[in-house]
């Protein structure tokens, strides 16, 4: 196909977005709420796992050693922690601030905090304790067991039903998420090949008598295939403007001080600038192949002149 004759299609196809405006809008809309209900399901599974994996690093194992170990046997414990391949970082807390600690918890206590100063002294029954965070969650066993084997550790307590149920949580909530993504972006082919159909059935008449002309099926299909994309790329457009719109809304839901969403993970929630850009991408290039081939696909039979 020579340029010149490219360009006139190409402004066929654009001109047709306005000339059509009805079948256009209707087009439109479809793509736009289509667009709308997957971007917002793809966010929010994006935003589910940012929340697991929040909640998955809060995930700690606690390493026990026997408080009357030296400094260097502590050393010692310390490098073989820190170089786990299961460790994503580690903390160490003597038995002094151990202790600390427990008696700062409890007060109610005293009387029997005073025994021991009185009567036993420096005593301190607190062990040191390090406190490993695991970087995979689905290794906690094998971390409990590695931990275990180190020279001067007599404990590893870890929350293995806690591990066991943000595994079941991900792996269920994986399954469920990817299958109504699925289901919406079927649903939404159906309705966008659809709509494509009825608009080009409306101007069956335009496509016949091209033919009948002698128009090569390249010929007639570049007008609606840059049509297509145009309306596409419109409605990905509006789609990324509406996105915004209710995320931006949704999130500050969770914008302010709460407890209980803080301890959700639920004010880590990916900010939509910070993948603006990419959403915006992905809504205008999948609307334009969308409706393009979309509306290529309707026009099959109506070429068979």
């Amino acid at each position: 196909m020579k340029w010149y004759n490219f360009t006139f299609l190409v402004k066929k196809g654009i001109h047709a977005v306005w000339h059509n405006r009805m079948m256009t809008f209707a087009s439109f809309c479809v793509l736009l709420v289509s667009l709308l209900m997957v971007g917002l399901c793809l966010l929010a599974g994006l935003n589910v796992n940012q929340v697991l994996d929040y909640v998955e690093d809060q995930n700690e194992v606690l390493v026990f050693a026997d408080g009357e170990l030296e400094e260097g046997q502590i050393n010692q414990i310390k490098i073989a922690l820190t170089n786990s391949v299961y460790c994503e970082r580690m903390t160490f807390r003597d038995k002094d601030a151990t202790w600390a600690q427990w008696r700062n918890n409890t007060p109610e206590a005293g009387p029997i905090y005073g025994y021991i100063d009185d009567y036993m002294g420096d005593y301190n029954p607190m062990p040191h304790t390090f406190i490993v965070t695991i970087n995979d969650l689905t290794k906690i066993s094998d971390a409990v067991r590695d931990y275990s084997q180190i020279e001067g550790i007599y404990k590893v307590s870890a929350p293995h039903d806690f591990a066991a149920f943000l595994i079941g949580v991900r792996n269920t909530l994986t399954v469920i998420g990817g299958g109504v993504i699925a289901a919406l972006i079927a649903i939404c082919l159906v309705i966008i090949y659809n709509s494509a159909r009825a608009s080009v059935f409306s101007r069956r008449q335009e496509i016949n008598i091209m033919k009948y002309v002698g128009a090569i099926n390249s010929f007639v299909k570049t007008p609606f295939f840059i049509e297509g994309m145009v309306i596409g790329i419109l409605a990905g457009a509006a789609s990324w403007g509406l996105t915004k719109i209710a995320y931006s809304s949704i999130i500050s839901m969770f914008g302010n001080d709460i407890t209980l969403w803080q301890a959700l993970g639920l004010t880590n929630l990916i900010p939509f600038n910070d993948i603006s850009l990419i959403v915006l991408g992905l809504n205008c290039a999948a609307g334009a192949v969308l409706s393009a081939v979309g509306t290529i696909m309707s026009m099959g039979k109506h070429l068979k002149v």
